[in-house]
């Protein structure tokens, strides 16, 4: 059995909720919603579409950390307040899935501040050599 690899973000959220960025177990990169942050500056952008790129990238961090990449994506949720607000994230989700689509859901619910305007949740594998 290998062991498991736990990965930061340094989100401020994660040793106050009590969980990470992103777990890797058994060739598997188990990524926690993310939401869309700036993750320079921490500021929360008020567009969708920027909201969904930055969560991107901080899942795209992640997967690097965990040796995987989004083409090794197996699942995808999206979890939007609102899901009229999903269409203007196609453009970002289809130029990095365009070539390696995974299994995806859109599910509309409430988030914890209203200032968010999607979380993403993905599962992906490890890149074996």
């Amino acid at each position: 059995m290998t062991p498991i690899m736990r990965i930061s973000s340094g989100s401020p959220y994660e040793p106050r909720i009590g969980y990470c960025r992103a777990v890797v177990a058994d060739g598997i990169v188990y990524v926690s919603g993310t939401t869309g942050a700036d993750p320079e500056t921490g500021e929360m952008p008020k567009k969708v579409a920027d909201q969904c790129r930055n969560a991107m990238a901080v899942i795209g961090a992640a997967l690097e950390k965990a040796g995987s990449s989004f083409d090794q994506t197996l699942r995808v949720r999206y979890i939007l307040p609102d899901a009229k607000d999903f269409e203007a994230c196609w453009p970002v989700l289809g130029k990095l899935f365009k070539e390696t689509p995974p299994a995806a859901t859109m599910i509309q619910a409430g988030l914890i501040d209203p200032a968010m305007k999607i979380e993403i949740e993905l599962t992906a594998r490890v890149i074996q050599d």
